[in-house]
């Protein structure tokens, strides 16, 4: 019977995509540069392989935090500093927040009925600004941040941790949900948790990382518990 759910933060309960925007536009309009469609969309696939970089051992988190910037500004020869950008994108993102569809009332159901935790790898000055202007500490039992944790998903140090501070765990018992196959899903799977896989975009998985269901709407997860 499951007791004990673990959600991710990004694109699975807030709207990471449309918050990277905002902060990467204003970023890029306050370095004097416009922010043109296709480089929003080419900072994205870069920010999104810096972070699978990150997942795999392969990047420090300062590492990811400049690389995305001085690879874009080299791509569009834009001649603004990484470290500059980084410091003011962070600014800007770790301010307000967008839900995705459905969370609110998800989370609203769930209330009483388990025990929620909140496990994200993103940086923690920028998710705490966002947790608490969405209101969601208030929510959860427990919030785990990578950073702070000193291992990133889905290194099995990370769930560890976190099973350790939660009294009476039993992973037979909880399940992790998550938009990201190589994160959040295959963390799950490796300490051996039921895994939820949020996909919204009905997106092909590529991937051999199985998950034990599939969701594409946040309000079918009662269905899986």
């Amino acid at each position: 019977m499951t007791d004990t759910i673990f959600f991710d933060l990004d694109n699975t309960l807030l709207d990471f995509s449309r918050a990277e925007r905002a902060a990467l536009s204003k970023t890029l309009e306050a370095l004097g540069v416009r922010p043109a469609e296709s480089m929003l969309h080419r900072y994205s696939q870069l920010n999104a392989a810096q972070w699978r970089l990150l997942e795999q051992g392969k990047l420090t988190r300062p590492e990811v935090k400049l690389r995305r910037f001085r690879l874009l500004f080299a791509e569009y020869g834009i001649p603004a500093a990484p470290e500059e950008a980084a410091k003011i994108y962070e600014s800007h993102l770790g301010v307000g927040h967008f839900f995705m569809e459905g969370a609110e009332e998800l989370l609203e159901a769930l209330a009483g009925r388990y025990r929620l935790y909140l496990v994200t790898n993103g940086t923690a000055a920028v998710q705490k600004g966002r947790i608490e202007s969405a209101g969601l500490k208030k929510r959860f039992a427990g919030i785990f941040i990578s950073e702070e944790v000193g291992f990133d998903k889905p290194d099995p140090a990370f769930f560890h941790y976190c099973f350790g501070q939660i009294p009476g765990f039993r992973k037979e018992n909880a399940v992790i949900v998550g938009d990201s196959l190589t994160s959040d899903i295959k963390g799950g799977l490796g300490v051996g948790m039921r895994t939820v896989w949020f996909n919204p975009s009905h997106a092909a998985n590529t991937t051999d990382i199985v998950p034990d269901h599939e969701i594409h709407r946040l309000l079918d997860l009662p269905l899986y518990l």
